[in-house]
């Protein structure tokens, strides 16, 4: 079988890109930075203070820092918290994409598992997940488990409905499971896609008389069922319709 590779960049792994790395790099989170804050000091209307005025102003300003910094805490807490399960994500991610270009499918799912617990409650983290989906399907698809590797690129494409890698995943695995509607379907959201794919139309060109070929088979399974109805020998009936329209 022909898999056919989208021309897409992202750090990803493919079977083309098993030995390449480098690129998973990109995926990393851009530091979030804490909003600076401004303090407005107040004028007097006759553009003088005394000493004593000073005092006040300057313990009001202080306060004011202080209760500004207080309440950043959290978000900066809460924005550091971000940072590390990004990081911790996208560290499972590569260790993942490592035991997958060692062929060790099983343990790498279980790594792209952890990139996903980790990137779960980041709401940034989309890009991230729908990769690690991605990925887990391609090690579905080595491990021969394609129902398992549909599951996965749907989950890929809900969370990034351009993603052409995950359709080309998932037209893979409904190609191998003869679900060749299926297929058909994904190979021509591709083609929209990515209108210069000339891979994706000849996998259109292939896979459109093995699609209409079981229409057919199917509409005589289904001629065969109507002529079962009944009270008649529907053994014999149906040796018939195998016999006269190989169903």
């Amino acid at each position: 079988m022909v898999l056919i590779e989208s021309n897409e960049s992202d750090d990803e792994i493919t079977v083309k890109e098993e030995q390449n790395q480098s690129r998973s790099s990109s995926s990393q989170p851009e530091t979030t930075t804490a909003t600076d804050s401004k303090l407005v000091a107040g004028d007097d209307s006759d553009g003088f203070e005394t000493a004593s005025e000073r005092e006040v102003s300057d313990n009001e300003e202080e306060d004011e820092i202080e209760q500004i910094q207080q309440s950043d805490k959290p978000e900066n807490k809460d924005d550091e918290s971000k940072q590390k399960a990004m990081e911790d994500a996208n560290e499972a991610k590569l260790e993942g994409n490592k035991l997958f270009g060692n062929g060790v499918y099983e343990e790498a799912l279980l790594k792209y598992e952890l990139a996903l617990q980790f990137a779960q409650e980041v709401l940034e983290s989309e890009e991230l997940r729908s990769i690690c989906y991605s990925n887990r399907a391609i090690c579905y698809l080595k491990l021969g488990k394609y129902a398992e590797a549909i599951k996965e690129c749907t989950k890929a494409i809900e969370l990034n409905p351009s993603y052409t890698k995950a359709f080309v995943r998932r037209a893979e695995a409904h190609e191998n499971l003869e679900h060749f509607e299926e297929a058909l379907t994904d190979l021509k959201k591709i083609l929209e896609l990515d209108p210069s794919n000339d891979q994706t139309r000849k996998g259109i060109r292939r896979l459109e008389p093995l699609a209409a070929e079981k229409r057919e088979k199917n509409e005589r399974r289904g001629d065969c069922k109507a002529k079962g109805d009944g009270k008649l020998d529907l053994g014999s009936i149906w040796d018939e319709c195998r016999q006269l329209q190989g169903c």
